[in-house]
């Protein structure tokens, strides 16, 4: 399947802050999949099938008063996605515990120290979300655990979970370029419990799991969420991540329709991450 092209912004904020934060969040509403924090801004990325001359129309602090903010953009190929990160990619860590890091860095000193290239899937510790993913990752036992990870981007959270002794994991994500990207990073940190899929719900009928990640974005955790109640084993964990602290009540009053009750929670600037246990 032919790899997707991205249309790449780069936007330069002023004040950084709160102007990247908010920028950020309404972007990640409006659909871009990654980003980049920089020194006079951001760099985000949004599939060409997924954008429009108009689309910024819909960013509302763009017209605000109270930041002035420029910005480019260009179209990026795979084959100048590697050279864009690599200007832009520093090694995350999390907790002490976990660095992420590209793999032309130096090796890590933490207790994990995981590999992760992207092409230009969504999940490499910098956004708030997927760090509050490993945040929560980091907290849990693991051991002999049974997990998917739905819309595993990179497959970071998959290959976490496995190196914190998941025994059998799933990760499974729509889009083509994830899949070979999952793949590709979960063979770079020799994980061998770990199976990739591309594909979307379906890929859950009959299965069982102890662990459900889900960082994705509200209205498909939504639509998703009574497949992942039927496949989460007795006294199973689901992580969500992908949504803002506002969006707490709907994916709050979702997930108690399916018998699944709020244990736990973290918060990075608007974005939150959610644990339900059934």
């Amino acid at each position: 399947m032919e790899n997707p092209v991205y249309i790449g912004y780069e936007f330069k904020v002023a004040p950084l802050v709160p102007g990247v934060e908010i920028l950020m969040a309404e972007l990640g509403y409006a659909g871009f999949e990654s980003f980049v924090e920089t020194e006079e801004g951001l760099s985000a990325y949004i599939q060409k099938s997924d954008w429009s001359e108009s689309f910024l129309d819909t960013i509302d602090i763009l017209k605000s008063s109270e930041f002035h903010i420029s910005y480019e953009f260009e179209d990026i190929e795979q084959t100048n996605w590697n050279a864009t990160w690599e200007q832009s990619f520093q090694p995350i860590v999390v907790d002490e515990r976990c660095t992420v890091r590209a793999p032309f860095h130096d090796k890590a000193k933490t207790e994990l120290d995981i590999i992760i290239e992207p092409k230009m899937s969504f999940g490499t510790g910098h956004h708030e979300t997927t760090h509050m993913m490993i945040q929560f990752l980091l907290k849990a036992d693991l051991k002999g655990k049974t997990i998917l990870d739905m819309g595993c981007g990179t497959g970071v959270l998959a290959i976490i979970a496995e190196k914190l002794r998941a025994t059998k994991l799933d990760a499974i994500d729509i889009d083509a370029w994830s899949y070979e990207n999952s793949l590709e990073n979960v063979g770079r940190n020799e994980c061998h419990k770990i199976s990739v899929y591309q594909g979307d719900v379906d890929l859950l009928e009959g299965k069982s799991y102890d662990m459900i990640i889900a960082n994705i974005n509200r209205n498909i955790l939504l639509d998703q969420m009574e497949s992942y109640a039927k496949c989460l084993n007795t006294n199973g964990v689901l992580f969500l991540s992908g949504f803002y602290k506002a969006d707490i009540s709907i994916i709050e009053a979702a997930c108690n329709s399916h018998m699944l009750k709020l244990e736990d929670s973290l918060q990075r600037g608007e974005w939150v991450a959610l644990k339900f246990i059934n």
